[in-house]
């Protein structure tokens, strides 16, 4: 495999208070290993549509205001690590898996297990079945090592703060957000696992700086939240966690992949929002 990091860690810069304030991006990445494209059907842009493209710029002023960011470097497409890790499709591989691997969910239903069959086009990625031994190889060198990360820093932000919040980041396509609001459409889609995965107060922080600033937001529709925001959601444990689903149309040319002048825009209130977040008084919820 290529020697290319999974992820990269920044953490609050000097002169910041640290909060307990942990925000990842794992969709985000642009690195595609040489082996994936020699097996893959898609040339170097269309195999980018599977992208939350620009969203680690987006949070990447957090750092100045105490959060601690957690970037995967990897695509997506290599191994999504917002996935169950043996959420594997059968049919994509030529040997048998074995019988730990989940390959009745949803997810692989739809194409987008933890090894994507599709991008979000509907096209297939690979041009020939893989083998287990690719997908192991995979999950044990970059989706592992990435929640190993997540988790240690979780840990630590409750061990220094009483509690941890996390914020995981993505990035919808415009088509999918217009199914938000009876068909009107939404900026941003709030998935708190229906408010099992964070207090109420965070979800309601959130969705009144967003909408203060003009955006149109609802909850947990069309996204609810993905396995980071199931696995690690545990308020009673004080683990609160949200994810946030931001509407491409908003800063990106779907069409290009390129960021449109909206990028800069959006950049700025999220900063916002994460200045309000790390003011935010946490005590209520230790």
């Amino acid at each position: 495999m290529s020697a290319q990091p999974p992820f990269e860690i920044v953490t609050p810069g000097k002169g910041a208070a640290a909060s307990p304030l942990v925000f990842a991006s794992p969709h985000s990445g642009r690195v595609y290993p040489p082996e994936m494209m020699e097996a893959s059907a898609l040339d170097a842009e269309a195999i980018r549509r599977s992208e939350d493209a620009f969203v680690d710029e987006l949070i990447g002023a957090a750092p100045k205001h105490g959060a601690t960011l957690l970037l995967a470097r990897l695509a997506r497409a290599w191994i999504d690590v917002n996935r169950e890790p043996w959420e594997l499709d059968p049919g994509m591989f030529e040997d048998e898996l074995p019988d730990f691997a989940r390959g009745r969910s949803a997810r692989v239903a739809a194409g987008l297990g933890s090894i994507a069959k599709i991008v979000s086009e509907g096209q297939e990625i690979y041009a020939r079945k893989l083998t287990f031994e690719e997908a192991r190889e995979r999950i044990e060198t970059t989706h592992k090592p990435y929640h190993a990360a997540l988790s240690a820093l979780l840990d630590k932000a409750k061990a220094e703060h009483g509690l941890a919040v996390l914020i995981d980041w993505h990035s919808m396509p415009s088509a999918a957000a217009a199914q938000g609001r009876s068909g009107k459409g939404c900026d941003l889609v709030l998935g708190d696992r229906f408010g099992a995965a964070c207090a109420p107060a965070l979800t309601r922080l959130v969705e009144q700086q967003f909408e203060a600033m003009g955006y149109r937001t609802v909850r947990n529709a069309p996204y609810a939240g993905g396995y980071t925001t199931e696995h690690y959601g545990k308020p009673g444990k004080r683990v609160h966690a949200l994810q946030i689903e931001i509407n491409r149309a908003l800063y990106l040319d779907e069409a290009t992949m390129r960021p449109t002048e909206g990028l800069a825009r959006l950049s700025r209130d999220i900063e916002r929002l994460t200045q309000a977040l790390s003011e935010a008084d946490w005590s209520h919820l230790r």
